[in-house]
């Protein structure tokens, strides 16, 4: 498997990651065969480490998802975590701030989100938006930017050292793919749900927000709080990358089955 890792403090410039990668898979009916069956391997193997993490109880992952509108973001949660028990996964959505949350610090809100030890934590969008949305739209200023850029690393430091193992994804379309999905939500009336108009002016913005990510992805990305590139036109290659690093992160906690309670025989035990 193809890593895609954003190395720290490098400068960054997403029109040489191709959106299309498909890694060692062909882009072919077969090659899109066999990385689903790579996936479900993957998501098979998720379940048994999730249930050991949940478990043990002394160790969380917190995924971040992070994306164009369109990228793939809900997507990923429905194939990739297909197989994880709901009880030790939340999935949150961080919206527009309420009164409340506006009145704190813009982290606030997210660090009472942030997974308990035992579970899966994802963020559908998350306290990066403060960093991007806000500086496309000239809300804040390049120098709060940057001061939200160090608090974010400090924030993920202080959630990795206390046993939260952090995986970010920046799910990367193209543009071209972005309108073939923003039209299939207009003209599929299954899908029509899912359009909102402000989507259409964000588009407008297209360059804007990949010189925002490109900023954000070079400025946070650190040993304990990685991001990854992920090529996500072919959604079913964007599945198996996620897949795979949500795996191998949960194989290094080196999780193992509890020990059962010293006070029980099980040898003598009979139920009647």
């Amino acid at each position: 498997m193809k890593n895609y890792p954003v190395k720290p403090d490098n400068k960054l410039q997403l029109s040489q990651c191709d959106p299309d990668d498909t890694g060692n898979y062909e882009k072919s009916r077969q090659g899109k065969k066999e990385a689903k069956a790579a996936t479900e391997k993957l998501t098979d193997q998720l379940s048994e480490l999730q249930e050991r993490l949940y478990a043990n109880g002394n160790r969380a992952l917190l995924i971040v998802l992070q994306g164009m509108d369109t990228s793939g973001k809900d997507g990923t949660i429905k194939h990739v975590m297909s197989g994880v028990n709901p009880q030790g996964c939340k999935v949150v959505t961080f919206k527009t701030p309420s009164a409340e949350e506006l009145g704190h610090d813009f982290l606030w809100r997210v660090h009472q989100k942030a997974p308990a030890k035992g579970q899966i934590g994802i963020f559908n969008r998350s306290h990066y938006e403060d960093v991007l949305i806000t500086r496309v739209h000239g809300l804040i200023s390049d120098k709060a930017v940057k001061q939200r850029f160090n608090q974010i690393k400090e924030f993920e430091e202080l959630l990795s050292e206390s046993g939260t193992v952090i995986l970010k994804f920046f799910l990367h379309i193209s543009k071209d793919e972005q309108k073939k999905r923003l039209e299939e939500r207009i003209n599929n009336p299954e899908k029509r749900w899912k359009f909102n108009t402000g989507d259409l002016e964000e588009r407008k913005f297209w360059r804007d927000y990949q010189n925002a990510f490109e900023a954000m992805l070079a400025a946070t990305s650190t040993d304990a709080a990685p991001w990854h590139i992920v090529p996500a036109n072919r959604k079913w290659y964007r599945n198996l990358v996620i897949a795979h690093h949500v795996v191998k992160a949960l194989e290094s906690m080196k999780l193992k089955t509890p020990p059962p309670s010293a006070d029980i025989n099980f040898k003598t035990l009979k139920i009647e």
